[in-house]
């Protein structure tokens, strides 16, 4: 195993053993971002600064911001890298939420909190903790979600049961995934409920939403056999039990996190919903790691069968993190890789629902360093949002 780590780092594809708390990292000025468009179109960025989690809007489509809006004024070790970064959305009425996860003093051990502004990002209300568990653990990689009827839901990685497992001498793999509702605009969070257990400990979940508001999430999982594939499940209603399904099938064997969430997004709109769009990563199970790849595929929603994958992207460029959109038949898959001291960000499009695709082409790159790829929907057109080292946000309709 550890030459086989070793040959995926040689290889360029070293977030396969990146140690956990640099994804949770305290930094100056971190290139990790979130971004949301509200309501009248105007784009707002979260981002961390000495400890600080500031928001700010622009009404050009990211060429110039206000003056940012401090969230937390007590300086924090905020994760703001990779795959654990600050996480915004607005609602429909203008209200701009945020979750965050805190690193606390044990290894891996965090919180997440909530804050919120009613007042368009004049001010912030005080931010509180989303969950009732205090207990210094891992509650981390969270991230957050409204849906069309203002309902919030916060998704994370949590480590309460691997705990109790261990206090009690009994197996147990991998973390579970939690998650707590707000019914109330975020006045307050019902206790967290638990939607599965083994999940993998240091990979983003995807959210989505069907078309009725039910909030789907897809996760990296620890299946038998230390297999990291993929579950499904949407979030139940009324606290009733949910039903996680395997949702890809690499049976991608590793004892370690890869730090690599998937991309989730709903498939067909109103009464065509049929299911999901899902891109990943898988490492292979070859000792070179030539094997490891980019895949996509489609999962249906009703029998939770999924087609067969798609291979995309350069691996020999790094090609990882992929990020998802929609607008009626029309599917947009993007990913970042890196060539020659660049980063590049990579465009494949569908316009049948995701059965065909169109030739890959590079659309964006710049030098040195720069954050993945984020898709947004703005009314019938979606824009790629990309923060970079050396051009900052660079933000494009495609």
């Amino acid at each position: 195993m550890i030459k086989y780590l070793l040959a995926l780092s040689l290889l360029c594809w070293a977030f396969v053993s990146n140690a956990h708390e640099e994804h949770t990292q305290h930094q100056n000025v971190a290139i990790a971002v979130s971004v949301a468009f509200d309501p009248q179109g105007s784009l707002w960025r979260a981002s961390v600064h000495d400890g600080l989690l500031k928001v700010s809007k622009s009404n050009d489509t990211g060429k110039t911001f206000s003056t940012p809006v401090i969230v937390n004024q007590i300086p924090q070790k905020i994760g703001a890298d990779g795959e654990a970064r600050p996480k915004i959305a607005i609602s429909s009425e203008g209200y701009i939420y945020l979750t965050w996860t805190e690193a606390l003093k044990k290894p891996f051990s965090g919180y997440i909190w909530f804050a919120r502004s009613t007042d368009a990002g004049k001010t912030f209300e005080k931010p509180y903790i989303v969950h009732q568990d205090r207990s210094e653990i891992t509650h981390r990689f969270d991230s957050l979600n409204v849906s069309a009827d203002g309902k919030i839901t916060v998704t994370w990685v949590d480590k309460r049961d691997l705990l109790a497992a261990k206090a009690t001498n009994q197996p147990y793999e991998g973390a579970a995934i939690y998650y707590a509702v707000s019914e109330n605009k975020g006045v307050s969070f019902s206790v967290e409920l638990k939607l599965a257990d083994s999940s993998c400990e240091c990979c983003r979940i995807a959210l989505t939403n069907k078309p009725d508001g039910t909030v789907a999430a897809m996760w990296r999982h620890v299946f038998k056999g230390s297999e990291r594939d993929h579950m499904m499940a949407e979030i139940p209603a009324n606290q009733t039990s949910p039903q996680p399904k395997r949702a890809t099938f690499g049976r991608w064997k590793v004892e370690g996190c890869p730090h690599h969430g998937a991309a989730l997004a709903s498939g067909g709109e109103a009464e065509r919903w049929w299911g999901y769009h899902m891109a990943w990563f898988d490492g292979g199970n070859d000792e070179s790691g030539q094997k490891a790849n980019l895949f996509y595929a489609r999962m249906d929603g009703v029998d939770w069968v999924s087609s067969p994958s798609k291979k995309f992207g350069n691996m020999k460029k790094q090609a990882g993190h992929p990020a998802l959109a929609t607008i009626g038949d029309t599917v947009w898959l993007v990913w970042r890789e890196k060539d020659a001291g660049k980063s590049q960000i990579w465009l494949m499009k569908s316009d049948d629902e995701g059965k065909s695709w169109g030739t890959p082409s590079m659309i964006a790159d710049t030098t040195g360093n720069a954050d993945y790829p984020i898709l947004l929907k703005k009314d019938k057109q979606i824009f790629l949002m990309w923060n970079t080292a050396t051009e900052g946000l660079k933000a494009s309709a495609i």
